[in-house]
């Protein structure tokens, strides 16, 4: 079984510790915290091991999960990839371009797979939406949530808008044409709130709006396409799929709705509100990442999906800026 080891005992690093600790595809060997407090309180609390030296733990695991600040990932993931580990890091993949565009070397020079930590690919709802997602031509997304001091290290844009960022990027099948944004920094010394849009090559906009200081949390997107809406709540894992067929005037359902078009004949529109199979996103994807090491196979979150979605994202607060 593989050997996993967690850097980073954080309200999210517990979780992964929670998680890894329980599951049936990984071992989990132990973990490492740069404070000496957390670290005594983590292993009493989930009887893992606590290591004080990362080298050490490195040494002893197949693969480093990271889940620390953004300003260290690139050096614990470089320390990782050097001692030809495998690595699963958060997202952002780092604060830099130039900081992912060396880790993306060293990860194939080493020859290991690298899995960027976008949840909401596994997020139940989206899963199950997928697969009706085709060329969507026009996108809206609003992730808003209370403010919180953890995670005010980045700008909303690195905190919260990039999980829409790599969502839109994974479905729309074109490059990026040009990007807008506006943002203001309430109580932050970065944005704290921010609006996107971004044009796509192929003709599709996305339109991306991001807070921490709202007074709700909500975590929406809604994609329209030819002949269909698809919405999803990330937060209540949640669909809603609408689509409209062609249907002669002798087969139309009484009881459905259907738009007359007169000389283009009628569409009936069908609405689809199934349940949604409930899984922990962050086990699937950590699950996803042992897979990959297994079988060889890149992560459904390659460390270039990860770059992509930095290079927007740090192209947006530039515009903000």
């Amino acid at each position: 079984m593989l050997k996993i080891g967690v850097v980073g005992a954080g309200h999210l690093g517990k979780i992964h510790i929670k998680i890894l600790k329980a599951s049936g595809f990984a071992e989990l060997i132990g973990f490492y915290d740069v404070s000496a407090e957390v670290r005594k309180q983590v292993e009493e609390e989930y009887g893992v091991r606590a290591y004080d030296d990362l080298n050490k733990l490195i040494d002893e695991v197949d693969a480093i999960d990271i889940v620390t600040p953004t300003v260290s990932h690139f050096e614990i993931a470089q320390q990782a990839m050097r001692s030809f580990k495998h690595v699963f890091v958060e997202k952002p993949l780092t604060q830099t371009i130039e900081e992912s565009k060396k880790l993306i070397r060293l990860s194939r020079e080493a020859d290991v797979q690298v899995q960027v930590g976008h949840v909401e690919r596994f997020n139940p709802a989206f899963v199950a939406v997928k697969d009706e997602l085709k060329d969507p031509m026009f996108i809206e997304t609003h992730r808003l949530a209370l403010f919180n001091p953890r995670g005010t290290d980045v700008s909303v844009v690195l905190d919260l808008m990039i999980h829409d960022i790599d969502v839109i990027l994974s479905v729309v099948n074109s490059n990026v044409k040009s990007v807008s944004a506006s943002g203001v920094a309430v109580v932050s010394d970065t944005p704290d709130i921010a609006n996107a849009r971004i044009e796509f090559d192929n003709g599709c906009v996305a339109n991306i709006t991001a807070s921490r200081m709202s007074m709700k949390n909500m975590r929406k997107a809604r994609f329209f396409q030819k002949d269909a809406y698809v919405a999803v709540d990330f937060l209540n894992k949640e669909k809603e799929v609408i689509k409209m067929k062609d249907v002669r005037a002798d087969q139309i359902d009484p009881f459905a709705l259907t738009i007359d078009l007169g000389d283009k004949g009628h569409k009936q529109i069908d609405v689809i509100k199934e349940e949604v199979e409930q899984v922990n996103a962050i086990e699937e994807e950590l699950k996803a990442f042992t897979q990959s090491i297994e079988t060889g196979v890149e992560p459904p979150v390659s460390i270039s999906d990860g770059d992509r979605a930095l290079r927007v994202a740090l192209e947006i607060m530039k515009k903000i800026s």
